[in-house]
């Protein structure tokens, strides 16, 4: 059974589009793309996520992320 997301497709594509926007008008290179969103991910997590839950949203996330490149 397939996951449903609480968001929209259409309200996902429009960030995904606005932070790669951001990237290449800053003429982002992959390393350093990569760099800034794994920064922005930690932040994110650091800043909203309970410390307890921390390793287990990371940890969650790299399986989803690793999942997502196969």
């Amino acid at each position: 059974m397939p996951i449903q997301s609480k968001y929209s497709n259409e309200q996902v594509e429009q960030i995904v589009d606005q932070l790669l926007n951001v990237l290449t008008e800053n003429q982002a290179t992959v390393d350093l793309s990569l760099m800034c969103l794994g920064n922005s991910i930690t932040h994110i997590i650091k800043e909203h996520v309970p410390e307890q839950k921390r390793q287990a949203v990371a940890e969650n996330f790299a399986k989803a992320l690793t999942q997502s490149v196969k």
